[in-house]
Parts: C-alpha cells; structure tokens; sequence
C-alpha cells in the first residue's frame, strides 16, 4: 500500500496489484477498534463486509440498515464512529443521508463503499461529508484500513478515481457550472420542475415516477440547500436561471 503522512492529503491508496487478500489485514496500522454501521440495499453486501471486518478483530459492526431512514435511526440510535454506506440506496439518495448525519451525528464519520463510479456523485459525497470513498471492488485490508482511517479523522479515496482528485479540487475549472453542486443529477431534473412551478404529483407524471419517489427527492434538495421553505427553493432556482426553459 501506499501512503502519504501530511494531514488533510489522501492518507492511502491500493496495492497496484490489485485486491487484498485477509492475509493481508496484519499489515494494517494498529488503531482503536472502531464501531460501524452498515448501510447497503443488498443483504449480501452487508454480510460480506461485516465478516471481513469481524474477522480482522479489529471492528465491531454494531448495526445494519437497507434504506435511507434506515441509516439515519440507527447512526442516531447507535452514534458509531463510522458509517459505511452506499451512496445508492434503491429510490432514497445517499448523498442526503451524509449530509444529514454530518450535522446530526457529528462524531460519526463517514466512509462511502460503492460501486459508483461517477465524478458529480463522488464529489457530492464528500461535499455533503463523507471522509472516505472506496469503490466495490476493495478487499478486506483496504475497508479495515479505510475505516480506521475516517475514524481517526483521516481522509482516504481509492486509486482508481485518486488521479481525478486534482482536478476536482482547482477552482473555477469549469468541471461542474451547474449551480447546485451538491444535486444530483435526478434531483437536478425534479429542481428544475419545481423551479417552473409545477406540484410534486405533476413532476412525478412528467418523469414517469412514483408519487413518493419525487417526494423524496424533494425533501433531499430540501435538505441540501438548507431550507425547507418551497418557496424560498424556487427563487435560489430561479435566480440560478433554472425553470426558464
């Protein structure tokens, strides 16, 4: 593995060679065992990462959640050192949920595990909190190693998107002129909407959605933009130049 020693820089990235393998686990630093929480819409990944870090004995998993509503009562139940989430969680937004538990549960940490790979929802990650990104194909050395990481305050991204890192970080690239950075792109699409005018029920036949999914994608642009005043979102949008189209 690779690492750099100055604060506030990425603190690790992957073996080149690939994937890590348990054996590696020893070489990992020896830090206070940390407490998780799980959050992942599949079952499958939530047993897989609580055995590779339950058999590092370097962790303790103390809960696990499916949903979105899920990870916020038990991070707010459990207040873990970390969280460990997926940034897709079926209709709900992970994004908004980092968010949430960076104002609610400040002492939580968060690492994002996912198989995104998209540089607007990477970005939105840590602008919303997130200390860490590690995509789906890391081994059990590097999860154990990440959260150890953001547990002590470090921040660590995984090679395959560190390289994209400087790009991210100079101002006025032009990487992202789109005023709400923090949106995603489908919560941009339903923005734009109420920026026009138009009531959730009317977005939601407009882009062939369910009722409750705008629903929750409006109470996560809600949170995002720090208001939950429809009207006040709609002049932020407007003055933005959306909903003029």
């Amino acid at each position: 593995m690779e690492q750099q020693a100055n604060a506030g820089e990425i603190t690790w990235m992957p073996d080149p060679r690939g994937r890590l393998h348990a054996a590696d686990i020893d070489a990992v630093p020896d830090v206070a065992a940390p407490t998780v929480v799980l959050a992942d819409t599949r079952p499958a990944v939530r047993r897989g990462v609580r055995s590779m870090l339950e058999r590092a004995g370097a962790v303790t998993v103390v809960g696990e959640a499916a949903t979105a509503a899920g990870a916020l009562a038990e991070t707010t139940r459990l207040r873990p050192d970390v969280l460990v989430i997926d940034v897709q969680l079926g209709d709900d937004d992970g994004i908004a949920v980092i968010s949430r538990v960076s104002r609610t549960a400040p002492g939580t940490a968060v690492l994002v595990f996912s198989e995104v790979d998209d540089d607007r929802a990477i970005t939105s990650a840590f602008h919303a909190g997130a200390r860490g990104f590690l995509g789906k194909d890391a081994g059990a050395a590097e999860i154990l190693r990440g959260v150890q990481a953001v547990a002590a305050g470090e921040a660590i991204i995984c090679k395959a998107i560190a390289g994209r890192l400087g790009a991210w970080l100079r101002p006025d690239t032009g990487l992202d002129p789109y005023p709400f950075a923090q949106l995603t792109a489908r919560e941009r699409e339903v923005l734009d909407r109420i920026a026009a005018g138009k009531s959730n029920p009317a977005i939601a036949r407009e882009l062939a959605l369910a009722p409750k999914t705008i629903s929750n994608r409006v109470s996560a642009i809600f949170t995002k933009l720090g208001t939950a005043d429809r009207a006040r979102v709609i002049v932020m949008a407007r003055d933005a130049g959306l909903g003029r189209g």
